[in-house]
């Protein structure tokens, strides 16, 4: 990247977003209250979804479908 220029943010498609909000909506894991967004983004790579993703791609994409963790 050239200085000062940020890096390109990761965005969802469609079918993608789907499934993060499907799993947001899923129980979560055994041993916890609820999602986080690093288990999120987590269990994405797990499943397939992504190769990679970050817990802030996930923020950003959860806040744009104003879905909650809660």
């Amino acid at each position: 990247y050239k200085q000062g220029q940020q890096p390109r943010v990761q965005r969802l498609d469609g079918e993608k977003e789907a499934h993060l909000i499907a799993l947001t909506c899923s129980d979560a894991p055994t041993g916890r209250v609820r999602w986080t967004l690093r288990l999120l983004a987590e269990r994405m790579v797990e499943l397939g979804h992504v190769e990679q993703i970050s817990h802030e791609t996930i923020r950003k994409t959860l806040k744009k479908t104003n879905s909650s963790l809660g």
